[in-house]
């Protein structure tokens, strides 16, 4: 996805520095087949990964399988974009990624981005995109195929500080966002968070959200910023887990701006406008929810994999599919549910299993993006799940603690003495500012709406 200009941003390190590069040796199974092999390595070819070593053995798990042992080299940002891929195109077996070279700002991390611009190196795509696959509702419609492209150009070429391109939606693409609309805007009053509500009527107002009308993203990023500082960036299909989560970490929502397939309107395999609009947008707009989803993404830069898994998994069960508890019933918050009719329905029926909302255990949680969820997660509020991933968090095992700066959009990693002292400096004066107000509060009580004795 990255824009070919001068110099290409894959190229460049965080400070747009030349590239940083990394070793990795990488174990991986196959089907014995003829081809499969071949197919593999060419996943390497397309990420400029240098093939330093190849080895093959019969696996030991299954005889009908072999294991691959590859040692590479290359430009880091690369390698994790490789294994990534390779995650979901094979079954890994073993992988490892030699330290970050001296001089990187956090040794033997994954490399993460410090500041808002460096999301523009996290916006590989893993599925979809421009790309559709056999089963999908548009795979065989030459013309949705070439819309879609449309929009995966669009997304590919935006870069940081851009404004979102308007786009002119075709009457094809109104349609089924109108039956889309008007059905979950039927269910909403019962079934959708008093949070939702609330802002819905904002978007109808400020962003033009009308059943016959498709809101423009940029119209929402300028409405999201006001109010919660969250921004829209377009982006043209799935995300690997820890890039999304990364632009969470800067208060950026990676948003689709196509359309799900009109044969099926009801249905989707993946994100689209919808998707995004109907059933993000709204909670992105409340400040609280908008933390809980920052710190979700703060938690996993720099995280290991296995920690960005179980991270991305409570997104998942939270911000896509989460229920929560109010005036003494369920509501929904999950955009997944939300935007999503039948399982809207569904999630509050008696059919539904519906635990309470525990980090250590929703992490281990299958999610399923086929079918209904075998099981739901409820927490009491979103202050209460706040509280609880903050929870979980501190047991994520990092050589550091992220703080983010929201005037510079960036984040200071706390790793050493100096770094913390000029912490407690600044807090140490917003403590300042606290009690020179409640000072004057007391001075001046009817500032404070309070009447004198």
């Amino acid at each position: 996805m990255d824009k070919g200009t001068h110099t290409s941003k894959s190229e460049q390190g965080s400070n747009g520095s030349a590239s940083e590069q990394g070793r990795a040796t990488i174990v991986f199974s196959l089907k014995n087949q003829i081809g499969g092999l071949a197919n593999a390595l060419k996943v390497f070819q397309e990420k400029h990964v240098n093939l330093v070593h190849v080895e093959s053995r019969k696996s030991r798990q299954n005889h009908s399988e072999l294991e691959i042992f590859v040692d590479c080299d290359g430009d880091r940002r690369q390698l994790e974009m490789l294994t990534q891929l390779l995650r979901k195109q094979t079954d890994i077996v073993e992988i490892a990624v030699d330290s970050a070279p001296p001089g990187d700002d956090v040794p033997g991390v994954p490399w993460f981005p410090k500041k808002v611009s460096d999301l523009d190196f996290c916006n590989q795509v893993l599925m979809y995109g421009s790309e559709l696959d056999a089963d999908h509702p548009g795979f065989q419609d030459s013309v949705y195929r070439q819309r879609r492209k449309h929009f995966a150009d669009l997304a590919s070429n935006y870069k940081h500080g851009d404004p979102i391109p308007r786009v002119e939606f075709t009457a094809v693409e109104v349609q089924t966002w109108t039956r889309v609309y008007r059905e979950l805007n039927k269910l909403y009053p019962t079934h959708a968070c008093r949070e939702y509500l609330k802002n819905i009527p904002l978007l109808v107002e400020q962003c033009h959200y009308r059943e016959d009308n498709i809101p423009q993203l940029e119209d929402v990023s300028c409405f999201l910023k006001e109010r919660t500082g969250f921004s829209i960036r377009p982006v043209a299909g799935y995300l690997s887990p820890r890039d999304f989560l990364a632009g969470l970490a800067f208060r950026v929502f990676y948003c689709t701006q196509y359309i799900r397939h009109a044969s099926d309107p009801f249905y989707t395999p993946e994100p689209d406008t919808c998707h995004e609009l109907l059933g993000h947008v709204p909670l992105l707009a409340e400040p609280s929810f908008a933390q809980f989803s920052q710190e979700l993404g703060l938690a996993s830069l720099g995280a290991s994999d296995d920690a960005v898994k179980k991270l991305a998994t409570c997104y998942f069960f939270t911000v896509e599919f989460g229920l929560c508890k109010q005036d003494g019933s369920l509501r929904v918050y999950g955009a997944g549910l939300l935007s999503c009719i039948s399982e809207l329905k569904h999630a509050l029926t008696d059919k539904a299993r519906v635990l309470p909302f525990e980090p250590a255990v929703t992490c281990n949680q299958e999610c399923i993006i086929t079918a209904f969820q075998d099981v739901y997660f409820a927490a009491e509020s979103f202050e209460e799940a706040k509280n609880k991933m903050r929870e979980f968090a501190k047991t994520i095992r990092r050589p550091f603690a992220i703080r983010y700066d929201p005037y510079t959009q960036s984040v200071e990693v706390l790793k050493d003495v100096g770094s913390i002292s000029n912490m407690v400096k600044d807090i140490r004066h917003e403590l300042d500012i606290v009690e020179d107000a409640l000072d004057r509060l007391y001075k001046c009580p009817r500032l404070g709406g309070q009447s004198e004795e």
